[in-house]
Parts: structure tokens; sequence; C-alpha cells
């Protein structure tokens, strides 16, 4: 799909605030709202916006508690690796889940209440897996979280 710098402004007004009206997205992005509601209908149906979230603070719900989790495994079969992704997957405090290269194998982010939290979650993430390795770094500040990318200077054309 061929991407041209209105589709960027509007892709980049979205992440910024998932819930403009029509009207405020065309505004921002210098279009007639019939003209930003078609390019709105295509970049959808071709999968690049997924869809729309809000942000929430987390620290008010009580979830203060954001640990990094490294894990190392012996097992790299796709059997044990996708039996290891469903129990991740269904663990509640986990909010971002990657397979890594390097010298480790796996890292989540999760979010919980305190320590008690994360012990509960380590006791599940464990169980029935053999790992070799799990640990914990725990953050204390959020310096850059869930910034989105700057897709105009990202899908510029180097010069």
């Amino acid at each position: 799909m061929k991407i041209d710098s209105i589709d960027l402004k509007i892709l980049t007004q979205l992440q910024k605030c998932g819930n403009l009206s029509q009207r405020e997205l065309s505004d921002k992005v210098g279009l007639s709202q019939n003209a930003c509601w078609r390019r709105l209908q295509r970049l959808t149906a071709s999968g690049l916006i997924k869809g729309s979230s809000t942000a929430i603070d987390l620290d008010a719900l009580g979830l203060s508690l954001t640990v990094l989790v490294l894990i190392r495994t012996r097992h790299h079969s796709k059997e044990w690796a996708d039996r290891f992704r469903k129990h991740v997957e269904r663990l509640p405090e986990v909010v971002d889940f990657h397979r890594i290269g390097g010298s480790w194998d796996y890292v989540i982010k999760i979010v919980t209440k305190e320590m008690a939290g994360y012990d509960l979650f380590y006791q599940r993430l464990i169980a029935n897996f053999d790992l070799e390795r799990v640990i914990g770094m725990f953050s204390m500040e959020a310096i850059v979280e869930n910034r989105p990318p700057d897709l105009t200077r990202l899908m510029a054309t180097p010069k």
C-alpha cells in the first residue's frame, strides 16, 4: 500500500489522540471531512490502523510497580515456544512480551500493585516450565513510555 504525506499526517494525529472527531482530524490534516473519512477507511481496511486505545494512569489504579522480566530457556522447539507463549499471554500482569535475540530469549513487561504481586506473577510464570534463568528488573521511573514513533521522520527517504 502506498502511503503519502497526508496519510502520515492522519496516522500521526491518531497516534497522539485516537478519539479525535472526524471534523477535528480533517482540520488537523488539512482535508475535507469526506476526503479524510475515505483515507481513514482505506488505512483501516489495509490493516495499518489496528484500532484505538485510551491511555490510563496505572499509578492512579494502584498498579505502580513495573517490572521488565528477562528469560533464558534451554528449550527452543516450536511446540515448547507455542506452549510458553500461550501461558504468558494468559497472565494478566503482562503488557508487553517479546522474543529477543542476544543472550536472552524473551523479555516481558508487567505491571502490578506491589512486590507481592510480582512474586505471584513469578510463581505463575515458572509453574510447569523449565526456565534456565529469570531476572526481574524493577523500573524506578518511566522516562519515555508508550511514545508513538515519529512516522514523518522515520518514513522520510534518506537524502
